[in-house]
């Protein structure tokens, strides 16, 4: 997936050890692979030394004798800021820096890493721990075709993948699918707690509503028809769907409040860059 080149990922926490898993998984050598994260004596970091995989706890422990041809930050935004310019001299040598930091815009690297340096930002979401991520790629003039095609294979390797022409849209992304995985599972908590107070036992009204949202997920991603077209195929004219919908689709229902979470989401996006 990189044609033989190698990787260093910056962070290996859920999301990166995430991602280097599904890398693995398709066929990416460990040898191929360096970390750098402080939690290196961790046994999830440890099974990645296992798959031959190199992990060290600063960049200067990893010293000359690894040579990237690619840059993953998977940081904290707080954390890049204090070792951003550690990374310089892999830019001057032509790796392409990939980054999956919220907030963090082109315009931060090229300052630190050098106007000349080639950098793409991503935004995927962490459904990416189970292969099924949604990720956002926007490149700089200084990334060639081939080097965003293997930055693509990278981010397939956990999910889906799309291209942006405009970085400033990464921000309606992130309230979009960035955040969207909680937004899920805050449905998936309201259904049970509804269940609850309808009458049900607490455990089962928690299987019944995870496992709905689930299935409903899965139909609507192996089905040719619109999520709206799925609404109406389930919805008998004046029968209980309909009744629920009636609610959930009235002015002040979920259209409007949805609205206004990814706008919400998105703001912030923008106040972080």
């Amino acid at each position: 997936m990189l044609n033989n080149g190698t990787l260093l990922l910056v962070g290996c926490g859920k999301m990166g050890g995430a991602m280097l898993q599904g890398w693995l998984d398709r066929g990416l050598k460990g040898s191929q692979v360096a970390i750098v994260d402080p939690s290196t004596q961790a046994d999830y970091m440890q099974s990645f030394v296992k798959q031959g995989v190199r992990a060290v706890e600063s960049l200067a422990d990893l010293g000359n004798s690894f040579h990237p041809d690619y840059v993953l930050f998977a940081v904290k935004p707080q954390m890049i800021d204090a070792t951003i310019a550690d990374y310089q001299g892999y830019a001057e040598q032509g790796a392409v820096f990939l980054s999956v930091i919220a907030g963090k815009q082109i315009s931060f690297f090229e300052e630190h890493l050098g106007a000349d340096a080639a950098i793409v930002r991503t935004m995927p979401n962490t459904p990416a721990a189970v292969s099924r991520g949604m990720t956002v790629l926007y490149a700089n003039q200084n990334v060639s075709k081939e080097q965003a095609d293997a930055c693509e294979g990278l981010m397939a390797a956990v999910g889906e993948t799309a291209w942006l022409d405009n970085e400033e849209q990464i921000d309606a992304v992130t309230g979009v699918s960035g955040s969207g995985p909680a937004y899920i599972f805050y449905l998936a908590e309201c259904l049970a707690q509804a269940g609850v107070d309808a009458g049900l036992p607490k455990e089962l009204a928690r299987k019944l509503a995870d496992t709905t949202v689930f299935g409903a997920g899965e139909l609507l991603r192996l089905s040719d028809d619109s999520p709206s077209q799925l609404r109406i195929n389930v919805t008998s004219p004046n029968g209980t769907t309909q009744a629920a919908l009636d609610v959930l689709m009235a002015d002040d229902g979920l259209q409007p409040v949805m609205t206004q979470a990814v706008a919400a989401a998105a703001k912030r996006s923008k106040e972080l860059s």
